[in-house]
């Protein structure tokens, strides 16, 4: 094949393969693209050939898994409008990059199971480099395919709890492999896909240990982007979510209720605005977690949940620390002539942190982005009852983006044990168990409350306990074993 249409099939294979990532979960089309893969690989004459394969198969993924990210250059269009045609191709093609030093490795395995195990295992390790590269950008790891918003989503990643996320993406190349193998292979494949399913099927018929007698509120504004920062609707955003509280809070019929706004809900900053804190209290009737801005001494802004024990200044504090390059903060790692982010935009807070609310169990709190980083999400010296995610997703519209950002929140409830709760401004607002079951979910685009007895929590799982470390070690034995040597017998002469 020439080399321009062995490039183009390449990248149309990494674009198929991305309508099995969520929310579409067409995963049989992974036994399509991954067999197709390994041959392009065959036929390569050296590792550099193989590096542009995974290029150029990486940037068609990203291409077709990212084009949301243009919904959010769109709203500041006036600002960017030049952006848009570069922005996402530009980051598909960072992205592209650890796919390609994937199948640069696995070409110089022998061609059969051996190259299939030496790509599962560098594809792994690749996506945890890139969980850390330049603060990191974890987004659609292979393993979120199964985080199906539904039953068969429920038993299918529940592995998570062992492996974590990127443990079902080696198993999930492995499984989509099986079909440039042979028959045996196939076999052996479906029968591994059988016990994983057997396995969650064992996980999910015991339910979670009974939660505490709290009701969670859940609230979801709907404010629209463009109107979010805008002063002339200040009073009505504000008046909105006091409302939807008010509502929230009187369906709980008087048992014990913590109020949960989203990302950057207030449009005050709460730590100099008592008015405002006055107002909440008095609509939440009790503890409240709310998302705010506020400024350090050093000046800068902080992407902030506050807990709030009424009118009197925030009882505790936490600031986002994986923040957004570019979205949220200038990266000093990649100086531009062009000052994206006026003032360097937010500061960074210190890492995970368990909230210790008075009259509330121990919570964990991951602000928007910080749901996508597997193994990063709690305090392990101080394990939390509980997650709570709140988000802004109006910057990415109706699109699959907000939808993938729910699939990753899942699927951190699921490797923690850990029930999360999660409250959206424009959605989707849902409540997951320790297993990753859905208890209940508010749409897109509307405004509304959910009010939803906090599930209890599991022990902690093995991926709790050692986190990245469990992926890394499968990976590395995959690695080791695709490049193992089996000699041959000589028949001895009788």
């Amino acid at each position: 094949m020439p080399r321009w249409q062995a490039r183009a099939a390449a990248t149309g294979l990494g674009a198929l393969a991305a309508a099995a990532l969520p929310p579409v979960h067409a995963v049989p089309v992974l036994l399509l693209a991954v067999p197709g893969l390994l041959a392009l690989l065959g036929a390569q004459r050296s590792w550099r050939g193989a590096a542009l394969i995974g290029f150029w198969f990486g940037f068609g993924h990203h291409l077709i898994g990212l084009y949301w990210i243009t919904e959010a250059i769109l709203i500041e269009s006036a600002r960017f409008w030049w952006l848009v045609p570069l922005a996402v191709p530009a980051l598909a093609a960072v992205l592209a990059v650890f796919i390609a030093a994937a199948c640069a490795v696995a070409w110089r395995a022998r061609a059969g199971w051996r190259r299939a195990l030496v790509l599962a295992g560098a594809w792994v390790l690749a996506d945890l480099l890139r969980q850390f590269v330049a603060t990191g950008f974890p987004w659609n790891p292979w393993g979120s395919v199964w985080a199906m918003p539904n039953a068969l989503g429920d038993v299918m990643q529940q592995p998570a709890g062992w492996i974590g996320v990127h443990g079902l993406t080696l198993a999930t190349v492995l499984l989509a492999a099986t079909p440039a193998l042979g028959r045996r292979a196939t076999a052996l494949g479906l029968a591994g896909l059988l016990a994983w399913a057997g396995f969650g099927v064992w996980r999910t018929a015991t339910p979670p240990p009974a939660g505490p007698d709290l009701s969670v509120v859940l609230v979801q504004g709907n404010v629209p982007q463009g109107r979010k920062w805008d002063r002339a609707f200040v009073v009505d955003t504000f008046e909105r979510y006091l409302a939807l509280t008010r509502e929230g809070v009187a369906q709980a019929k008087g048992a014990p209720t913590v109020v949960v706004w989203p990302e950057t809900a207030s449009p005050f900053p709460l730590e100099t605005a008592p008015a405002a804190r006055a107002a909440i209290a008095e609509a939440a009737g009790g503890p409240a977690l709310i998302g705010s801005v506020r400024w350090g001494a050093d000046r800068r802004p902080r992407n902030t949940l506050m807990a709030l024990l009424g009118a009197g200044p925030p009882a505790l504090e936490y600031d986002k620390w994986h923040l957004v390059p570019f979205g949220e903060y200038q990266p000093s790692w990649l100086p531009l002539g062009v000052q994206l982010v006026p003032g360097g935009g937010f500061a960074a807070g210190p890492g995970p942190a368990t909230l210790h609310v008075p009259g509330l169990p121990a919570v964990g709190p991951l602000i928007c982005y910080e749901a996508i980083f597997p193994g990063q999400v709690v305090d392990r010296a101080d394990r939390p009852d509980w997650m709570v995610n709140v988000t802004n997703d109006a910057w990415f519209g109706n699109s699959t983006g907000p939808r993938q950002h729910l699939a990753a929140a899942r699927m951190r409830a699921v490797e923690e044990g850990l029930p999360l709760l999660r409250a959206a401004n424009t959605g989707i607002t849902a409540a997951f168990d320790a297993l990753g079951r859905e208890q209940a979910r508010l749409g897109m685009n509307r405004a509304g409350v959910l009010v939803v007895r906090l599930p209890g929590k599991l022990p902690p799982t093995p991926f709790a306990r050692f986190g990245l470390l469990i992926p890394a070690v499968l990976a590395l034995l995959a690695l080791g074993g695709g490049f193992v040597t089996i000699p041959h017998r000589t028949p001895t002469k009788m």
